[in-house]
């Protein structure tokens, strides 16, 4: 799996991006055939400095995206990916009800 990770106005921390790497990796659980994920982290330079991540998964056939704000990357990142997970579960389920 392919993946690329896009920090605007930043530069992202060896730390974040292991984390984005081991989140992404993660969800080849729910889903054994994720060709691509693509990672955008901005911020928003408001009163409250809120962290945006945005996840672009490529499956064959589908494009799957989630986008998640809180106020730590870290927390925006595993809501974007729980959210993935679920799309990735839901696919998997109706995959698997139309082959029987």
């Amino acid at each position: 799996m392919n993946i690329s990770i896009t920090s605007r106005k930043f530069k992202a921390r060896e730390s974040l991006k292991d984390f984005i790497n081991s989140e992404i990796i993660s969800l080849e659980r729910f889903y054994d055939h994720i060709l691509s994920a693509d990672v955008i982290l901005s911020y928003q330079n408001s009163r409250d400095s809120i962290k945006n991540a945005e996840i672009i998964l490529k499956i064959p056939g589908m494009v799957l995206k989630a986008v998640d704000d809180s106020d730590d990357y870290k927390k925006s990142i595993s809501g974007a990916v729980e959210k993935l997970s679920r799309q990735l579960k839901k696919i998997k389920t109706k995959k698997y009800a139309h082959a029987k």
